[in-house]
């Protein structure tokens, strides 16, 4: 069985002739070094990526209250602990979008425009249906929409944009 499966890999490694650990891309999607070493490309992804940053602590310190406090139902019902899980997860993608994009990754950075505006939205559903959520998660939400407003402003920026259209 191992000698099949070694012979499996070898093939997949050396089948086509050269050897494809050694295959380098710089950036997978095509987006030249020249377009994002460019001064406003660079401070508009420095912004983006400090503000889902702290998007991201924000989020973790929330987690974190909602355990400090778990036996206290008034203020940690199922529904914050479901909102405050799904706010992490999508806080930690949206970081990896941006380092990613930031690397000249155009699939993440269409991911982060797209996973941003989305969580905006979802952001001020939750603020404004009444008694679904207590009111301090609601504040909590505000913060991470105001973060997440510099986002969207930041990542859907026309030097972006242009930085990954089409050549």
């Amino acid at each position: 069985m191992g000698r099949i499966l070694d012979t499996a890999v070898e093939r997949t490694v050396h089948g086509s002739g050269r050897d494809i650990m050694n295959t380098r891309r710089s950036h997978p999607a095509g987006v030249s070094e020249d377009r994002l070493s460019r001064p406003r490309v660079q401070q508009a992804f420095r912004s983006a990526r400090l503000l889902v940053g702290c998007y991201v602590g924000v989020s973790a310190l929330t987690l974190l209250a909602i355990i400090l406090l778990r036996n206290h139902p008034d203020l940690v019902t199922d529904a914050v602990w479901v909102r405050a899980t799904i706010v992490v997860a999508t806080s930690l993608l949206m970081a990896s979008f941006a380092a990613r994009a930031a690397g000249g990754h155009h699939r993440s950075y269409l991911r982060l425009r797209w996973a941003s505006g989305i969580m905006l939205v979802a952001i001020a559903v939750i603020i404004a249906v009444p008694g679904a959520f207590p009111l301090w998660l609601k504040m909590e939400q505000g913060v991470c929409g105001l973060l997440l407003a510099g986002v969207v402003v930041s990542v859907n920026g026309k030097e972006l944009r242009a930085a990954f259209a089409d050549e």
